[in-house]
C-alpha cells in the first residue's frame, strides 16, 4: 500500500487529527513486533476480549508517528491520529478498496487443512513467473486477511491469499473484502467444526468465498462438497481433484515406491517423482498442479517446479548457545516476508546486544539493488551490533548496512574466520536460504550437541493461553505457573515469551526460581508460592511477592521488611485453607489475621486458595464446597481489610470446569501446555512439547537371542532391533521397558524391548516399513501423546515433564 493519511481517511470515512500529508506504507497491529517504524501506522484494534488502545503508548515509544484508533488521546501532541468508529471495520474497508483497485490475478485458498502449505508451494512455483504477493504466515482471519491484502503494491501481478473462518457468518465479510478469480477449496475436516452445527454448515460457509470467482478448484472426493458446489455454482468453471477416477484431476497409478506418480489432468497425463507419498501430501500436490495449469504453466515447467519443491518449514528455532548466547535458527528459507517474521521473533527477546547472519536471497534475477535497499532498511532499524553477510550478490551492497558488517562468499568462509564463536552474551539470528547451509553455524554455536531434544512450540503455548482466556471475562487476569523450570520446559525462555505477550503474573515455587528470572530481565510481577524463611531478604532485594500462609511466616517476613528499610507497603499474597489441608489460614484465624495485617506495613495484593480436585467430575460436590468456603472467607477478610485485593482460586481445570468462579484472576499451568482432563477441551488445545531422538543403529537379532541388560527380552524369531540414544538419565523411567511403553517411528508405535539403559534403549522395528538409521523417533508428542506416555509411566504429565534431564537440549520453535 502507498497512501497519504488524507487518502486513508477519505477511503474509510475517518477523521484526521494532525498531518494529513504523511505517507503510510505499512500498518502494524501489535506493538511488540514492530520491526520498522518508517511510513508505518499503528492500528489499535478493539475486540470483545481486548483493546489495542492500551498498547498505543508502547507503539509511540517505539517511534510510531501515526495512530489509527477509535479514541484520541490529546497528551500525544506530536502524533497524527486517524479516528474511526470501528477499528476492525476500518481495516476491512481499507483492504477492500486496496484489493479492488490493485487489478491483479488472485488465488483464494480456504478449507480446514492444507491452506498454508498450498499457499507456500504455490509461491515457490510462481514467484519467478509473476511478481507475486502472499499472505504472511497464516494471516487469514477477519484481521489477518485485510493485513495480507494491504501488502499488495503496484508491481504485483499475482496474489495468493489464505481465507479462514472460525464461526458462521464470517465468510460473507471475508468475500466482501476479497473476491478471488481462482477459488481453491482444500480438505474439509474437523479443524473448525467446534462452532458449527454440522459439516454441511461448515461447507456452506466456506464456499461463500467463491461467489465471484471465475474458476473453482476443489476436492471432489467429498461428495457433500461436490454436490453443494455444483448446485450453487453450476455456471462457473469447476475443476475437481482427488483420488477417485470421477475427478477431472486424479491419480492413475497406485504409488509404488521407486516409480513416478502419474496424474490424469482431463485428457492429459503428467508424471513426476514423489518422495513423500502420504495421502495429505499427494492430495495437496494435485491441488497445486491444477492451479498451475489454470495459470498457464506448461507441463514441463510444472514437473520441474514440483521436483524443486522444498519442504515448507514454517518455524523458527531458539536454542541455548555457547558463551551465554541465544541462537535463533531460521535457516529454512529466505524472502522479504520471512525476514520480517524473523525480525519480529527477535524482538521478543530482551538481550541488549544482537548479531545477524544473513545470506543473499536466491533467485533474484533483476532489481537486486532495490531489493537489498529494502533488506538493509529493515536490518538497520534493528541496530545489530554485527552483521555477517553471506553470498556474492548481497556482499556487493554491504555499504547499505549501518552496523559493523563483514562479508563472506560462502558459509564455510565465515566458519573458518571464527568470528561467530567470539560473540558473547548476545542473541544471534541465523537467517538464510537453504542453498547456503547456514544450519552448519547452528551446529557450531549451540551449547548441547545431544541428538535427543525437547522441542517446545511457543505459538502452541500462546494458542492454549488464548483459548483459556476466551472462556473468561476480558477483565480477568491470568497468572502463569513457571515453577520447576516451567514444568521442565525452561523457566526463562517460557517466562520471556509470556512477558512479551503481556501475562499479568508469573508464579514460582521457590525464591531462587524468581531470582533467576529477575537476573535475566523478567520484570512481570512474580509470586513465590513457597518462600523459605532464610530467603526473605532475597525476596525483597529482587522485588518478588511472597505467599503468606501462616502467622509465623507473616511475622518473619515483616521483620525482614523492616530490616531492609523498605518504606512502602510491601505486596504480599494471602493463602486461605479451603479443604486441601496443605497450607493456608483457616476460617477461625481470619479475625486475628485482619487485625495483624492492619498493624503491618504490607499490602495484600491477592487472596487465593487451591482446588484439590477440579479435574474430577466425581468430586464436584467437594470442589463446590471449597469454592463456597473461599467465597465466604475471602469476603470476610476483604470486609475487615477495608480494601479489595485480587482474588483467585481456579487452576487450569478449574478455568474450564468452574468458569463462573473466575473472580479477578486465574492460574494456568498444565493447560497452557495443551493438557486438559476434559476431552472436548483437549480437542481445542495444541500439543506444546515434542520429545524426539534418532535411531543410532539397526541390528538383526537372531531367534532366541537376548537384548539389553539382564537378558529380560529374548526374540522368538529373527527380529529387527533399533537402538536409540535416550535412557533413564534423560528422564525415561526404567519401568516402561520390556514392552510396557512405546515410541513412535513414521507415526507407527514401536515397543520398547529389554531393560532401559542409562543412555540408550532398544525398540522393536520389525513392523516399520523403510526404517533406517538416522530416522526420527518420537518419545512423545502425537504418537504416542504426552498423556499416553504418562500412562505408560503410571503417573501424571507433570511428573513426566519435570523428570526430563537438563542434558536434553531444549529447542523453542514458532510455527
Amino acid at each position: 500500500m502507498n497512501y497519504t493519511v488524507h487518502q486513508i481517511a477519505e477511503i474509510t470515512n475517518a477523521q484526521v487529527i494532525g498531518d494529513e500529508k504523511l505517507l503510510i506504507k505499512n500498518i502494524a497491529f501489535d506493538s511488540r513486533i514492530i520491526y520498522s517504524t518508517k511510513n508505518t501506522a499503528f492500528i489499535a484494534i478493539n475486540t470483545k476480549k481486548n483493546s489495542g488502545e492500551k498498547f498505543i503508548e508502547a507503539a509511540i515509544d517505539r517511534g510510531i508517528g501515526v495512530i489509527i484508533s477509535e479514541h484520541h488521546d490529546p497528551q500525544y501532541e506530536n502524533v497524527t491520529w486517524i479516528i474511526t468508529s470501528d477499528s476492525v471495520a476500518f481495516l476491512q474497508k481499507l483492504a477492500q478498496y486496496h484489493f479492488e483497485n490493485a487489478h491483479i490475478k488472485s488465488v483464494g485458498i480456504t478449507g480446514s487443512n492444507g491452506k498454508t502449505i498450498l499457499k507456500e508451494w504455490l509461491y515457490q512455483c510462481l514467484w519467478n513467473e509473476f511478481k507475486t504477493v502472499k499472505s504472511p504466515k497464516s494471516f487469514n482471519s477477519q484481521i489477518g486477511l485485510p493485513l495480507s491484502l494491504l501488502q499488495i503494491n503496484e508491481s504485483h501481478e499475482l496474489g495468493i491469499f489464505e481465507v479462514g473462518i472460525s464461526k458462521p457468518d464470517e465468510m460473507e465479510k471475508q468475500e466482501n473484502i476479497f473476491h478471488p478469480q481462482i477459488g481453491l477449496l482444500t480438505h474439509i475436516g474437523t479443524a473448525h467444526l467446534a462452532n458449527f452445527k454440522s459439516e454441511e454448515q461448515l461447507i456452506d460457509e466456506k464456499i461463500k468465498l467463491f461467489k465471484n470467482s471465475e474458476i473453482i478448484i476443489y476436492n471432489g472426493d467429498n461428495l457433500l462438497v461436490d454436490s453443494k458446489i455444483k448446485e450453487l455454482y453450476s455456471t462457473k468453471k469447476l475443476i475437481t481433484y482427488g483420488f477417485k477416477e470421477s475427478n477431472n484431476v486424479h491419480f492413475k497409478n497406485n504409488f509404488s515406491r521407486g516409480k513416478d506418480v502419474v496424474v490424469h489432468y482431463f485428457s492429459e497425463q503428467i508424471s513426476f517423482p514423489a518422495n513423500q507419498r502420504d495421502e495429505a501430501t499427494l492430495i495437496n500436490a494435485l491441488a497445486l498442479l491444477t492451479v498451475l495449469k489454470e495459470l498457464g504453466i506448461s507441463n514441463d515447467k510444472i514437473i520441474e517446479k514440483i521436483n524443486a519443491l522444498k519442504a515448507v518449514e514454517m518455524r523458527l528455532e531458539a536454542i541455548e548457545g555457547i558463551k551465554n548466547n541465544i541462537v535463533i535458527n531460521d535457516s529454512f528459507n529466505l524472502d522479504l516476508d520471512s525476514l520480517k517474521t524473523a525480525l519480529q521473533f527477535l524482538n521478543e527477546y530482551n538481550k541488549p546486544k544482537k548479531s545477524l547472519v544473513l545470506t543473499e536471497i536466491v533467485g533474484v534475477n533483476s532489481n537486486s539493488k532495490e531489493l537489498y535497499e529494502e533488506v538493509s532498511e529493515l536490518v538497520n532499524e534493528q541496530k545489530f551490533d554485527s552483521v555477517f553477510l553471506i553470498g556474492h550478490e548481497i556482499s556487493k551492497y554491504s555499504e547499505l548496512f549501518k552496523s559493523k558488517t563483514s562479508t563472506y562468499i560462502n558459509t564455510q568462509e565465515l566458519i573458518d574466520s571464527k568470528h561467530l564463536t567470539e560473540i558473547e552474551n548476545q542473541i544471534i539470528l541465523l537467517k538464510g536460504a537453504r542453498k547456503f547451509e547456514i544450519e552448519k553455524l547452528k551446529d557450531i554455536l549451540e551449547l548441547r550437541k545431544h541428538d535427543t531434544v525437547l522441542e517446545i512450540n511457543l505459538n502452541a503455548i500462546l494458542h492454549n493461553i488464548n483459548y483459556h482466556k476466551s472462556l473468561l471475562k476480558p477483565s480477568t487476569k491470568m497468572m502463569a505457573m513457571v515453577k520447576a523450570n516451567a514444568y521442565g520446559l525452561g523457566s526463562y525462555e517460557i517466562s520471556e515469551f509470556l512477558q512479551h505477550h503481556h501475562i499479568d503474573y508469573l508464579g514460582v515455587a521457590f525464591v531462587d526460581e524468581g531470582v533467576e528470572l529477575r537476573k535475566k530481565g523478567i520484570t512481570v510481577p512474580i509470586v513465590v508460592m513457597n518462600p523459605e524463611q532464610h530467603s526473605y531478604e532475597t525476596v525483597i532485594a529482587y522485588n518478588l511477592e511472597p505467599e503468606i500462609y501462616s502467622f509465623r511466616v507473616l511475622e518473619q517476613f515483616y521483620e525482614a521488611v523492616q530490616k531492609s528499610g523498605y518504606d512502602k507497603k510491601y505486596p504480599i499474597h494471602i493463602k486461605l485453607e479451603t479443604g486441601m489441608h496443605r497450607l493456608g489460614f483457616k476460617d477461625f484465624e481470619l479475625d486475628e489475621l485482619s487485625s495483624t495485617l492492619a498493624q503491618k506495613n504490607v499490602k495484600v495484593k491477592s487472596i487465593f486458595s487451591h482446588l484439590s480436585s477440579s479435574d474430577l467430575s466425581s468430586e464436584k460436590e467437594f470442589t463446590l464446597h471449597q469454592l463456597d468456603t473461599f467465597e465466604k472467607n475471602s469476603s470476610y477478610l476483604i470486609k475487615h481489610l477495608g480494601y479489595t485485593p485480587t482474588r483467585h482460586i481456579l487452576n487450569s481445570s478449574g478455568i474450564t470446569n468452574y468458569t463462573d468462579y473466575q473472580y479477578d484472576m486465574v492460574r494456568i499451568g498444565i493447560g497452557m501446555l495443551g493438557e486438559s482432563p476434559n476431552s472436548e477441551i483437549n480437542k481445542q488445545l495444541r500439543s506444546v512439547v515434542s520429545f524426539k531422538t534418532v535411531i543410532s543403529q539397526i541390528s538383526y537379532v537372531g531367534n532366541g537371542e537376548s537384548v539389553g541388560y539382564s537378558r529380560k527380552f529374548k526374540t522368538d524369531h529373527t527380529t529387527k532391533i533399533a537402538t536409540i540414544p535416550v535412557g533413564y538419565a534423560d528422564g525415561i523411567p526404567r519401568l516402561i521397558g520390556n514392552q510396557v511403553g512405546n515410541v513412535g517411528i513414521h507415526k507407527i508405535l514401536s515397543p520398547i524391548v529389554g531393560n532401559i539403559c542409562m543412555d540408550m534403549m532398544m525398540i522393536n522395528v520389525d513392523h516399520i516399513p523403510d526404517v533406517k538409521e538416522g530416522d526420527t523417533v518420537t518419545v512423545f508428542n502425537a504418537k504416542p501423546t504426552l498423556k499416553e506416555f504418562a500412562d505408560y509411566c503410571k503417573t501424571i504429565t507433570y511428573e513426566v515433564l519435570t523428570s526430563i534431564s537438563p542434558r536434553v537440549k531444549r529447542i523453542y520453535v514458532k510455527d
